[in-house]
């Protein structure tokens, strides 16, 4: 496996969360370009993305425990590279 702190901010994201909970289906889009400009934006095009988890972890837990289990799992990144973060968190066989 690659070290969870190198590559780019999208692949440390990806590493972080398949190392952390084992994803069944896992998306990370970057978004950073449709907010250029804006605050949060770094000028390094990865401040602001986009996550669609599917893991077992994730059931019998209600939304705001998905989320944070995601956020524990990016904290350091959300702490000093990560501006904004959309989660779609759901157990296999939701939709």
């Amino acid at each position: 496996m690659t070290d969870l702190a190198t590559g780019s901010v999208q692949d440390q994201i990806t590493a972080r969360l398949t190392a952390t909970l084992a994803p069944t289906q896992l998306t990370v889009v970057n978004e950073s370009g449709l907010h250029a400009g804006h605050m949060g934006d770094d000028g390094t095009g990865e401040t602001h993305f986009r996550v669609e988890v599917e893991t077992s972890a994730f059931e019998g837990l209600n939304r705001v425990a998905r989320q944070r289990l995601v956020n524990q799992a990016l904290a350091e990144l959300l702490s000093t590279k990560i501006h904004a973060l959309a989660i779609k968190a759901r157990a296999p066989g939701e939709s």
